[in-house]
């Protein structure tokens, strides 16, 4: 497993009992409400300095974090690199693979924001800089501990619903003027569009769930007037364990459809709203200071059943179990301070990234791509 033993440091080797430095790169989006937020929750690890050159940032920043530290510029990381034990990149995705290599190079274990590149190849040969350096390399792909997503695995490994044959996932919203910035960018270095963007999580779980793919078919378009970048994509996935999955992500849909909808050869699971974690951080609730963290009301709760649309009150309720975005810097903080199990791979992530490239490469070549 890629980075699974780590080297973090002289000094925090020397004060195990000392909560690990973190250093934060970016803090728009998913600096501020995820990463930052997470690391200052997490028992071992410490919010040491955040890097922006942004004043108004800075000062957002300062208010919830007010021992924090500040950098212009990453290059300022790497000059004290013996004062941090872990870097985390929440930066535009075009800064990613440079970062990564910039903070490895220094001896800094890294936890990347998905994607963690823009090609596998670039994900592989930062794995092995990793593995070369002794070094933990993990990508932040936080939706592997959404409420939904958890419930899912769960009905999995009790085989509720039989032999699952087909695997239905959303993520959709309905924002019919562009906003603009780089992830609506139609540059391709800057890696931007909802396909590598949501398309990341769908990706990822759909592999987690049901293995490696052995074919990919995608459609990518680009709907609203004055967008660059596609805003409405589909993938299917045909896995080597048979199951096909299709994924939906899209900035255009009127009407949301499920999230989930797992069918399977005893039952299917069809489960409609978003995980609540996201929209919780956005409001400044913060984990620990609530024990209802990640669980959501029994109305929004999917059903389990055959023969009948839930809609119409087919099947049973399935209780929903929390959120845990938590869990991800939690086992960060175990894997550096106690040699546990890296909780994301690069390689991992580069295998999501085989099948968004084989995506790409469907949509525009409209084909099908083995892998």
């Amino acid at each position: 497993m890629t980075g699974s033993t780590t080297d973090t440091g002289p000094e925090a080797g020397s004060a195990q009992g000392a909560p690990l430095r973190v250093a934060l790169i970016g803090y728009g989006l998913a600096g501020s409400v995820f990463h930052a937020p997470l690391i200052a929750a997490t028992e071992g690890l410490a919010l040491d300095t955040i890097v922006t050159s942004n004043p108004e940032r800075q000062e957002q920043a300062r208010a919830e974090f007010p021992r924090v530290r500040f950098a212009a510029a990453p290059d300022e990381l790497w000059a004290r690199a013996d004062e941090l034990d872990l870097v985390v990149i929440a930066s535009p995705n075009k800064t990613h693979v440079p970062l990564a290599t910039a903070a490895l190079k220094a001896g800094l274990p890294v936890v990347v924001d998905k994607p963690l590149a823009g090609t596998a190849a670039e994900a592989r040969e930062l794995a092995a800089l990793a593995d070369e350096r002794g070094l933990l390399l993990s990508v932040f792909q936080n939706r592997r501990w959404d409420n939904d997503f958890l419930t899912v695995r769960k009905l999995l490994a009790e085989g509720e619903l039989g032999d699952v044959m087909r695997f239905e996932s959303r993520f959709e919203r309905w924002r019919p003027q562009p906003k603009g910035g780089w992830r609506e960018s139609g540059d391709p270095a800057e890696i931007g569009g909802l396909l590598y963007d949501l398309g990341s999580h769908v990706v990822d779980q759909a592999l987690v769930l049901f293995g490696p793919a052995a074919s990919v078919y995608a459609e990518a378009d680009v709907r609203r007037p004055g967008a660059a970048a596609d805003d409405d994509t589909f993938i299917a996935i045909t896995h080597t364990s048979g199951v096909r999955s299709h994924l939906y992500v899209s900035a255009t849909t009127a009407q949301l459809g499920p999230r989930f909808r797992v069918l399977g050869s005893r039952a299917g699971y069809v489960k409609y709203g978003l995980d609540p974690q996201e929209a919780t951080l956005r409001e400044g609730g913060r984990p620990g200071t609530s024990a209802e963290w990640g669980v959501e009301p029994e109305s929004l709760w999917g059903r389990v059943g055959s023969g009948e649309s839930p809609l119409t009150g087919g099947g049973r309720p399935e209780p929903t179990l929390p959120g845990a975005y938590p869990a991800y810097y939690a086992a960060v903080a175990a894997a550096l301070r106690d040699g546990g199990p890296n909780p994301v791979t690069a390689l991992e992530a580069a295998a999501a990234l085989d099948v968004l490239e084989a995506a790409r490469r469907s949509a525009r070549e409209n084909t099908v791509v083995t892998l």
